[in-house]
């Protein structure tokens, strides 16, 4: 590219120095001069440096990067970050609620199966003792009835032997006043004599004697 512009340029100082007129049908040396600027001033537009790589614009670019990342900031720190702290701690509150209605729910429970196995427990103390209780008033009660039965039984029997030994008795005299009137009878029958029921009475007596 340097090259070529020096060409040119000597191209347009020498045609002044000859002092020759152009040719016919050739255009002038300072048309070729333009010509040429112009394609050399396009091979540079084509040929130059990347803009984000060129020096000359590293003021311009930092004063853009710290103007958005200004905005940038306080968009963070104005918007987002205040929503997403909002949202965290809306969380740890809920998740805190949950862990406290967890424990209550959790003691809740274990007081209620405390306070079952508590009262299953005294309704077996409970019953063992009323069985206890019925059992003795049971056992009471039946011996009772017992000594009762066995004094009845015995008055009964005592009784009953009274009057045995009493109808005995009374068996036993009738039997000796027939045998006296029988034994009268037969003295009478054998020797006509007449014997009273006594003197016969004392006789059988004798004789068991």
């Amino acid at each position: 590219m340097s090259q070529s512009t020096l060409v040119v340029a000597e191209a347009t100082t020498e045609a002044p120095a000859t002092g020759e007129a152009p040719a016919e049908g050739t255009a002038p040396a300072g048309g070729e001069a333009g010509h040429g600027t112009e394609s050399t001033g396009a091979e540079g537009g084509h040929h130059g440096a990347f803009p984000p790589m060129d020096a000359q614009s590293f003021p311009s670019q930092i004063f853009w990067l710290v103007v958005f990342f200004g905005l940038l900031y306080l968009l963070m720190s104005k918007l987002a970050l205040p929503r997403m702290a909002a949202v965290l701690n809306n969380r740890h509150k809920t998740l805190e609620a949950d862990l406290s209605k967890a424990s209550a729910l959790k003691n809740e429970t274990e007081s209620a199966i405390k306070s079952y196995e508590k009262a299953l427990a005294d309704a077996r103390a409970k019953a063992q003792g009323i069985a206890t209780e019925t059992r003795a008033r049971m056992t009471a009660e039946v011996e009772g009835e017992r000594s009762k039965l066995e004094t009845s039984v015995a008055a009964k029997i005592a009784a009953a032997e009274t009057r045995i030994a009493g109808l005995k008795e009374q068996a036993m005299k009738d039997v000796g006043e027939v045998a006296a009137e029988t034994a009268a009878d037969i003295v009478a029958e054998l020797t006509g004599a007449q014997v009273s029921k006594a003197d016969a009475a004392k006789a059988i007596a004798g004789l068991k004697g």
